[in-house]
């Protein structure tokens, strides 16, 4: 699709920074901005200061009375969250994209131009740029290749939830999609994985870095707060939406895996051995209707083995199974690989015991494993891992000599 014409003087990009609290992040985040390649002209920024003590709206408005790039403050009461000053950023944009830039982390130079230029190019509704992460872990495994059109179910975007990417006002408007301000987290994966369901698909520039990560010194980051309720919340939230919006089999399942492996499973971790038993029968029966609504074997078979194990006892509802499982990850233990026929099993706690709630398939390796350093991979189809070469083309040998031998001499 070729470059789509502005209309009534509309920027191309509408940044909206919900900002609390955020000095001395914010200088070099506005700064990003004010630097974008794509220029001033074609630029609009949108922030709202969200009750910060510490100046930040007060640079915020110093800055927007000399920066170039047209720029609107807002100042409000604290609302607690995120989702309150992007929904507001989100009323007052202008722009045919908006991109919600977090007034921690900032964005490489040529960020929004490329970004712009594919999802024209594409005409795709949502467009991820590259992240990395500064002085704190980001997601790579979506970042291999640039792609104008990716596949929500395949590829691994659904990991990449948070609402730093480039979306086309058009689809947030005639939706009338905004950030669910009752949720206290995940606020920011509802409203993307909506977006990548319900648009005209998804776009990758992985060739560039586009936004920078930030890791505050002080931690004080939205996203790392909160209690567990808030987290079963969140699975809830994403879980219900994608029920909604695909039906049951293989592609539902494909996306389940997103809420429950990245939300759900780190609430059954090794922290959960540090818990008291009143909160550990709390997350079991929070998870329970989860999963009965949304759990299926087959989803299991998308996972690595502990992964599988402890969302299998969470399902059937037997906490002590999974401690057990839980204190053999907590102690590093590495578990033995043992072959039945063409299948390989990892023996984690209770392998081997015939128990009906965790039986040998439910220790199968079906994806790919890292156990002490050493790749494991899933059998192929049909294979016969138990024979080795040798054994069997010795076999065949026999058995050929013993057919070509004269009959009265066949046993």
């Amino acid at each position: 699709m070729a470059d789509m014409p502005r209309k009534n003087h509309e920027p191309d990009v509408s940044v909206i920074i919900g900002a609390y609290d955020a000095m001395p992040y914010l200088v070099r985040c506005l700064e990003s901005v004010e630097a974008q390649t794509i220029g001033a002209g074609r630029l609009e920024i949108v922030a709202v200061d969200d009750g910060s003590t510490d100046g930040t709206g007060e640079y915020l408005e110093e800055f927007a009375a000399r920066t170039p790039v047209p720029m609107r403050v807002v100042r409000q009461a604290n609302s607690g969250g995120p989702s309150g000053p992007r929904n507001v950023g989100l009323g007052l944009a202008r722009g045919r994209y908006v991109f919600f830039l977090d007034a921690d982390d900032y964005f490489g130079d040529e960020a929004l131009e490329r970004m712009v230029a594919m999802g024209d190019r594409a005409g795709t509704d949502v467009v991820l740029g590259k992240i990395v992460g500064v002085n704190r872990g980001a997601a790579k495994s979506m970042w291999k290749e640039t792609v104008e059109r990716a596949d929500l179910y395949s590829s691994n975007i659904k990991f990449t939830l948070s609402a730093q990417k480039l979306f086309r006002r058009d689809l947030l408007v005639r939706l009338g999609m905004s950030f669910d301000e009752t949720l206290k987290t995940g606020e920011d994966a509802l409203f993307t994985m909506e977006a990548y369901l319900r648009g005209n698909g998804v776009s990758v520039v992985a060739d560039y870095t586009c936004y920078y990560l930030v890791g505050r010194e002080d931690r004080n980051q939205m996203t790392k707060k909160g209690n567990y309720r808030r987290r079963f919340d969140s699975a809830r939230a994403l879980m219900g939406l994608i029920a909604d919006q695909v039906p049951p089999g293989p592609r539902r399942d494909a996306l389940m895996v997103r809420p429950f492996v990245i939300t759900l499973l780190p609430q059954f971790g090794p922290g959960l051995l540090k818990q008291s038993d009143a909160v550990r029968e709390k997350k079991m029966a929070l998870a329970a209707p989860l999963m009965a609504a949304y759990w299926t074997p087959e989803m299991g078979r998308r996972l690595k083995v502990h992964e599988r194990l402890r969302l299998t006892c969470v399902a059937e509802g037997r906490l002590d199974l999974l401690l057990d499982i839980v204190r053999f990850l907590r102690d590093k233990e590495e578990p033995a690989t043992v072959r039945r026929g063409d299948r390989l099993h990892l023996a984690y706690p209770h392998f081997g015991e015939g128990s009906s709630v965790l039986p040998e398939r439910a220790y199968e390796v079906t994806v790919t494993e890292w156990i002490g350093g050493r790749r494991i991979e899933a059998p192929a189809a049909g294979t016969r891992a138990s024979f080795p070469r040798r054994v069997i083309r010795k076999a065949r040998r026999t058995l050929l000599s013993a057919l070509r031998a004269p009959r009265a001499h066949r046993v």
